[in-house]
């Protein structure tokens, strides 16, 4: 029986996914396995403080696993995992999958109304996390969370001062190996592909965060197709260092890594210098990240200084990479650049290694997955020809079927035979390959026409003296909005509103796409998750304009 909040895939789709195989009904304890018992001494997972072969990852996740059950987890219960980029991540994701428990991955930023919001849609029995993590004290937030959540049963402490409030990691692993009898009831243990095994969250810039259930078989499907479109293979070094709990992380890492019996190294620093010395020293071959982290290697003064060789290729999703960053990586780095499009809720689409530059700079390429359906709608559920804009619509075994607890919004987020409204705009052409033009949320209304605050953010980046842009619609009497352009500028640069309309005329912007007002900043400001924070950038200019 599903879990309630779930909205199970239809018995027709399951069928079919079954029949043609696109799901492996394997769960994520059975990739683990399969990759421990082939490769034992393999080195399979290094952090900031330790390193682990496979023969030594088992053990401490059979481990672990076992602790957890005489803890009295069980399965199809709920633990919130709010653990940074450290090894104990991994031990912990595991001995989770193992025990058919669901792990609910929260981010290190993650505050008092996100963490009980989410406890209040999930019921939880544990949580699982470091007592401090930088200026961060969970303590006093989850005295709250336990106070109005009586599921909340244990809290466990990774890296933990002493506490009588928490259960240190450490005393959950029985010393030794795992007796027989315990392995068998581990085994006993394994919970049913079609079952729920993970909660992703959504990343969005307004409200609290949407919880996005996932199945191993719809999951672990996404991972395989995923990771099969930019060719990673077990000769593979995959590096993570955008946060491991995101979706991102979860597919070309977590997921990625042990499905296809790679070295996995994880960091906790976005410090671009630790990156680049990370990448040396373990011979870094296969970085899925973030633009932001990428602009910040290239930008290094000194790059020429580190050895980094051995990187194959960057996989960059999350946010648009702009022309002259994908140009700068290919002079600068020397290495295959992927533009992605990847979500929390199974979208999934990727220029190919052997795409060409402008395919590379300025689309996401194909679909990840050949057997899930991709389409365009125009605003009246009309689908669109190849080349014309509207609402890019998904639907397939790598897609999920509907926020968690969301019943009334899921009528809204997905058409009557499946689909689900990704609220991204996109052309698709003929042969496949999508470009996304903006989202629906993120569009201007001025004067009754639609325009695109994507589009005018990468022209307006392409100019040489722009760090970051930032384009959101302002308040206007007469046209609704207009256009204002927050930008940061790069060291010593200096611009101004003209140069800004000049260079745009310049490079073929229409009259719709010029700003109409300019704000220089020091930073643009980012949701906990690392989007940009439109909200914050519109509020700010209704002050400036006196609107409040």
């Amino acid at each position: 029986m599903p879990i309630e909040g779930f909205e199970p895939y239809r018995p027709e789709d399951v069928e079919i996914y079954n029949k043609y195989r696109w799901w492996f009904g394997i769960t994520w304890g059975d990739m683990f396995n399969k990759a421990t018992d082939l490769y034992p001494d393999k080195e399979g997972l290094v952090d900031d403080t330790h390193r682990f072969t496979y023969r030594e990852l088992r053990s401490k996740v059979d481990s672990l696993a076992v602790g957890f059950m005489r803890l009295g987890i069980r399965e199809r219960q709920f633990v919130l995992l709010q653990i940074p980029n450290w090894h104990e991540f991994i031990l912990v994701f595991y001995a989770l999958q193992k025990i058919g428990a669901i792990p609910v991955l929260l981010i290190s930023r993650h505050g008092l109304a996100e963490v009980l919001h989410i406890a209040a849609l999930t019921d939880p029995v544990a949580w699982i996390g470091p007592t401090h993590y930088r200026k961060t004290t969970y303590l006093h937030m989850l005295r709250e969370v336990t106070k109005k959540n009586k599921s909340l049963r244990h809290l466990i402490s990774v890296r933990g001062q002493d506490d009588k409030a928490f259960t240190p990691l450490e005393a959950l692993m029985a010393p030794g190996e795992p007796t027989a009898s315990e392995l068998e009831a581990l085994d006993a243990r394994r919970p049913d592909p079609m079952e729920l095994s993970i909660i992703l969250l959504t990343g969005g810039t307004t409200g609290l965060p949407k919880a996005v259930p996932r199945t191993h078989n719809d999951y672990l499907s996404s991972v395989y197709f995923h990771s099969r479109a930019w060719e990673i293979t077990s000769e593979d070094t995959i590096l993570t260092a955008a946060p491991v709990s995101h979706a991102q992380g979860m597919h070309n890492g977590v997921g990625s890594a042990f499905l296809n019996f790679c070295k996995y190294v994880i960091t906790d620093s976005t410090d671009p210098e630790d990156i680049c010395r990370i990448i040396e020293k373990e011979k870094v071959t296969a970085f899925p990240t973030v633009p932001v982290l990428v602009q910040r290697m290239i930008d290094l003064e000194n790059l020429g200084g580190y050895n980094l060789h051995s990187l194959r290729k960057i996989y960059c999703g999350g946010a648009p990479s702009t022309p002259e960053l994908v140009r700068s990586v290919y002079k600068k780095i020397g290495c295959k650049f992927v533009n992605a499009l990847g979500s929390s809720e199974g979208l999934g689409s990727m220029t190919r290694l052997n795409s060409d530059l402008d395919t590379i700079c300025t689309t996401v390429g194909q679909r990840d997955c050949p057997y899930s359906q991709y389409m365009i709608f125009d605003e009246y559920g009309h689908e669109l020809p190849p080349g014309h804009e509207g609402e890019l619509m998904a639907k397939g075994p790598t897609i999920f079927t509907g926020y968690f607890k969301s019943h009334e919004d899921n009528l809204k987020t997905f058409t009557s035979d499946g689909f689900f409204k990704t609220g991204d705009l996109a052309k698709v052409d003929e042969s496949g390959i999508i470009t996304i033009t903006g989202r629906i949320k993120e569009t201007i209304l001025r004067g009754g026409e639609t325009i695109s605050a994507v589009a005018i953010e990468r022209m307006i980046a392409t100019n040489p003296c722009i760090g970051e842009a930032a384009v959101i619609g302002m308040p206007d009497k007469v046209f609704g909005e207009r256009i204002c352009a927050y930008v940061t500028l790069k060291a010593g640069a200096s611009i101004s509103f003209q140069d800004i309309i000049a260079y745009l005329r310049s490079i073929g912007a229409s009259v719709l796409q010029l700003p109409e007002r300019l704000e220089i900043i020091d930073s643009i400001p980012r949701t906990k998750i690392g989007k940009v924070d439109k909200k914050l950038l519109k509020e700010d200019i209704i002050k400036k304009l006196g609107l409040q």
